[in-house]
């Protein structure tokens, strides 16, 4: 199986550009039209894909479920934030048009059974599956049964773990990516694990990934250089907006830095410079701005020069070139020559 695959018709994996993921997840707190505008905004930003999660309360939790964090003041359980955070099926497929229409990949993550079946009738190209699923065998089995490409986080697991489910999701031919991911919000530089990128390429052979939560753009940008072949990142419109994700993303603007900046390092490691080649380029930017020599003082004919007769002045094409000084040492004057005069060949004894 090739290591390279695509997803709704672009290629990720090795040879293909970096595929960008603006992760909306619940910054639109529940609000149809906030999540629309989010469309536009990553779109505009220049992003591959966006990506939702797609919450089910009664399929996924319960009201047993504790807050991680007690952030919302209108929602006495975290069950009832969930339900807040529905869409109907209809909505789902607006948006998941709306999204082609712009241009990005529509992804979502699933976090039921029956958000898999609902997803899977929008013709989802590929699953993400968040850090607390990957040991959700429920879930991935349903995921996998319907043969799409596997975008595999693995903030809450252990290599054991993640070993597990890469053999068996390998086993069964599917296409597949391994994200390094900290669940941490927003996630300090020192937890962020950029070395696991190496790691998962060599240990599993597949195409590998950075789900970013630091809320700045230097790791992302960090990743491409080290040849991440996905990248996602969590996306607000403000940094004043409610939810629990705004600490741990990137305004609108920070993801077409973000976009921008992938995209000339991308350039520039598909653009190796031979510094010779270079150099011999540059051959007249060189005699423009290089120096040539310069007689420091009065200098009689017959002089020999020295170190001390000679210093260097702009343009180099004035005169023998400054990195010439070597061997022009010991010559004889033909001629004199006042202080500031330009040293020419013509000026010199042979050698």
């Amino acid at each position: 199986m090739s290591k390279t695959f695509e997803i709704a018709g672009r290629p990720v994996g090795p040879g293909a550009p970096c595929f960008i993921i603006g992760e909306v997840a619940q910054a639109h707190d529940g609000s149809l039209g906030m999540a629309h505008a989010f469309i536009d905004a990553i779109a505009a930003a220049g992003a591959d894909a966006v990506k939702f999660q797609t919450h089910i309360a009664a399929e996924e939790s319960s009201t047993l479920e504790p807050w991680r964090v007690k952030f919302s003041p209108q929602d006495d359980r975290r069950y009832d934030y969930w339900r807040r955070m529905e869409f109907t099926p209809e909505q789902w497929a607006g948006l998941a048009a709306h999204a082609r229409e712009r241009g990005l990949v529509f992804l979502s993550s699933p976090f039921s059974e029956a958000a898999v079946d609902l997803l899977e009738k929008l013709d989802m190209p590929a699953w993400k599956v968040a850090s607390g699923e990957t040991n959700n065998p429920i879930l991935l089995e349903r995921m996998a049964a319907t043969g799409k490409p596997i975008l595999l986080s693995t903030g809450m697991s252990p290599l054991r773990e993640i070993d597990e489910v890469v053999t068996w999701l390998q086993g069964l031919g599917l296409p597949l990516a391994v994200f390094q991911c900290t669940s941490r919000y927003p996630s300090p530089p020192e937890t962020i694990g950029l070395n696991m990128l190496e790691v998962f390429r060599q240990r599993y052979d597949v195409p590998v990934g950075l789900s970013d939560h630091s809320a700045k753009i230097y790791a992302g940008l960090a990743a491409a250089t080290l040849g991440a072949n996905l990248l996602e990142v969590h996306v607000t419109l403000s940094r004043e907006a409610f939810g629990p994700d705004v600490v741990a993303s990137l305004t609108t603007a920070e993801l077409r830095q973000l976009v921008e900046g992938v995209r000339f390092i991308e350039q520039t490691l598909a653009h190796p410079v031979d510094k010779d080649v270079n150099a011999a380029e540059m051959d007249r930017m060189r005699r423009t701005f290089g120096k040539a020599l310069v007689a420091r003082r009065d200098l009689p004919a017959g002089h020999r020069l020295t170190k001390a007769d000679l210093t260097a002045r702009k343009p180099a094409s004035a005169g023998i070139p400054a990195s010439e000084r070597d061997a022009a040492l010991g010559r004889a004057l033909r001629r004199a020559l006042p202080a500031g005069s330009f040293i020419t060949e013509d000026d010199l004894e042979s050698a």
